[in-house]
């Protein structure tokens, strides 16, 4: 029995059923014999064509189904994994660059310390070096003032001998006047030394 066959037996199937339920008023109470023949081969046919051509291609469709679902959730926790070492690995890095930061930011700081103390010195040792320059300037400056004083005084010691006594000294009679002129002169006050 083909499909078209089957579709043609139905309205028979229900007509035999209208004439029985006139007949008896009660056909679902007391069905007919032959109805139910042929209501059990219909659905054995049914239940064959199902079992032989929809079923397969319905459990294939669900299998493939299945299957995508599976890969799916196989990829999803393959990702998942993926993602969940890549951020390890991001909060590794993220780790190491912070600590990474910290020790430049710790050496720019010893850096800039090293630098401001090195700094400090050299201002220090440059103004002590000035200072003792300006000393040794100021002293050399003194020596060389009072030399230009003694030798002032003793011109001026051998012009007032010469006025005074009108005649010209030798030369020891002068080296003699100088050194007693100069003996009579205090000099430590201009060097700023103390005599004891």
């Amino acid at each position: 029995m083909d499909l078209s066959s089957l579709i043609t037996g139905l309205p028979l199937a229900a007509e035999a059923a209208a004439k029985g339920e006139e007949e008896s008023g009660t056909f679902l109470v007391s069905p007919d014999i032959g109805l139910m023949i042929w209501t059990l081969l219909v659905f054995a046919i049914s239940l064959y064509i199902l079992k032989k051509a929809v079923f397969p291609r319905l459990q294939a469709a669900l299998d493939r189904r299945q299957h995508a679902i599976e890969e799916s959730i196989d990829a999803a926790d393959r990702t998942r994994g993926e993602a969940d070492e890549l951020l390890a690995e991001y909060r590794e890095r993220l780790a190491k660059a912070r600590e990474q930061a910290e020790e430049i930011v710790s050496r720019a700081r010893k850096a800039a310390e090293a630098t401001e103390s090195q700094a400090v010195t050299d201002a220090k040792a440059k103004r002590d070096e000035l200072l003792e320059q300006s000393k040794r300037e100021i002293q050399a400056e003194t020596r060389r003032a009072i030399q230009e004083i003694r030798n002032e005084v003793a011109d001026l010691t051998i012009l007032a001998t010469e006025k005074v006594t009108r005649k010209t000294l030798t030369d020891d009679d002068q080296r003699r006047l100088v050194e007693e002129a100069l003996s009579e002169l205090d000099f430590t006050a201009l060097t700023g030394e103390r005599s004891n």
